[in-house]
């Protein structure tokens, strides 16, 4: 191996002609931000791009890395060289070098996004001159002399703030968190490092999975660029075929059976857990009535046969979800819970929602269910239903007109209704 290829601590890393890697890595980092966890570590990567006037700083790195950042941006420029620094995104992973950075280059102006003006007073709490400020747009550009920057706004990737950083000269795009992951190799490129892939698709869907309209605006702005390298925040620099990571960002956002099922049905899903089998006969009570709607594609699932995760993809793309689910000790089932747990990380506001199932005494699962469901702004525009115990003819009969509302709710079919949560009946679900 190269030593050009590989951190040296102490040392930039060269990424293009004139263009060094100053970041920090974290390889005993084992979970991050509390929801992720990583086997790698993570690297905090931040960049020095060289012109014929100056220096840019895009990024810094984690507070307890600064001393990592400093010595290798100081091997590369002189502090009186920097003439801007850029922040892509304010979180604290790449600001925590921030303030001493600003005290050591006071002539450099601070390039951010105009979302980030707000933060950036939580984040500087002695606050900062704001002629030093520059809220930037599309149509901003920092000359450096023979290279410049301009900007991409990528909001919600993934918080408001964000946005990418483009060199059009060489092609050079300093993506953010987008196209980044958490994978600490001192390698440092994707063609020399151990293999990401997984680490890759992990970051994308606890982290921008969440905002995949977001991702599909930015691929938007992005796949056009004729770009030679991406220099994301976390994770290896994408010198070879960067290309093909674009392309897996829009494998992961585009909805594959929405294309499939386009202007001919809605997609209605219905998961069940059955302790003795009498939630299982309603949720087929459920899905035979809602399939008797034209327009409406029904899907069956009985969770005991899967784990939540690959739902998310069936869910993210569902028109409907339905859950039915026994009432034991007072509760919905865990694995109910679960697969609920799971749709945070799934954009599931406006579709409809709804909810069934047996009990034997106090049958609160459904109203919990409901509850959980209208906290996540999913449409229940009906009470659910509940049987004690063994359901009788009527009883699926009623769950066949249950799942046939429903279904007719999505085809636009049903007028709305309006729950009245003083009604017993409401306050009983």
């Amino acid at each position: 191996m190269s030593l050009a290829d590989a951190v040296i601590p102490g040392r930039p890393v060269a990424v293009a002609p004139g263009v060094h890697w100053v970041g920090a890595l974290d390889p005993e980092m084992r979970q991050f931000d509390i929801i992720l966890r990583t086997a790698n570590g993570t690297s905090y990567n931040a960049y020095a791009v060289r012109g014929h006037n100056g220096v840019a700083v895009i990024d810094t790195v984690k507070e307890d890395f600064a001393g990592d950042f400093f010595a290798r941006l100081w091997a590369c420029c002189k502090p009186e060289e920097i003439r801007a620094i850029v922040l892509n995104h304010l979180e604290p992973d790449h600001s925590g070098a921030l303030p001493e950075l600003l005290a050591a280059a006071p002539q450099a102006p601070l390039y951010i996004s105009r979302p980030a003006l707000g933060m950036l007073k939580g984040l500087l709490k002695d606050g900062l001159d704001p002629a030093r400020i520059v809220a930037v747009t599309d149509d901003t550009r920092v000359e450096l002399g023979g290279r410049s920057l301009r900007f991409l706004p990528t909001p919600y990737l993934h918080w408001p703030d964000t946005q990418c950083t483009w060199v059009e000269e060489d092609g050079l795009l300093f993506s953010g968190d987008v196209f980044g992951c958490h994978f600490c190799d001192a390698r440092l490129f994707n063609d020399r490092a151990g293999d990401f892939r997984f680490s890759f698709d992990y970051y994308y869907q606890h982290i921008m999975r969440p905002f995949r309209e977001f991702v599909l605006q930015a691929l938007g702005l992005i796949e056009p660029l004729p770009i030679r390298l991406i220099a994301p925040a976390h994770g290896p620099v994408l010198r070879d075929h960067p290309q093909t990571y674009v392309r897996r960002y829009r494998q992961l956002a585009e909805p594959l059976l929405a294309n499939e099922a386009a202007g001919r049905a809605k997609t209605l899903l219905v998961f069940y857990i059955s302790a003795y089998g009498n939630t299982a006969r309603m949720a087929q009570a459920v899905r035979d009535g809602a399939e008797g709607v034209d327009g409406v594609r029904v899907s069956l699932y009985d969770l005991v046969g899967g784990e939540p995760g690959p739902f998310a993809d069936l869910i993210e793309e569902a028109d409907g979800l339905l859950f039915g689910s026994p009432t034991i000790n007072g509760d919905a089932v865990k694995p109910v819970w679960d697969l609920l747990s799971s749709l945070t990380l799934v954009k599931v506001k406006g579709k409809l929602g709804g909810a069934f199932g047996s009990y034997g005494w106090s049958g609160e699962a459904v109203g919990l269910i409901e509850d959980r469901l209208r906290g996540l702004k999913l449409r229940v525009p009906r009470s659910g239903v509940k049987v004690k115990l063994i359901p009788t003819a009527e009883e699926l009969a009623e769950c066949a007109a249950f799942g046939r509302d429903l279904a007719e709710q999505l085809v636009g079919r049903a007028g709305p209704r309006h729950i009245d949560f003083t009604a017993p009946q409401a306050l009983s679900a």
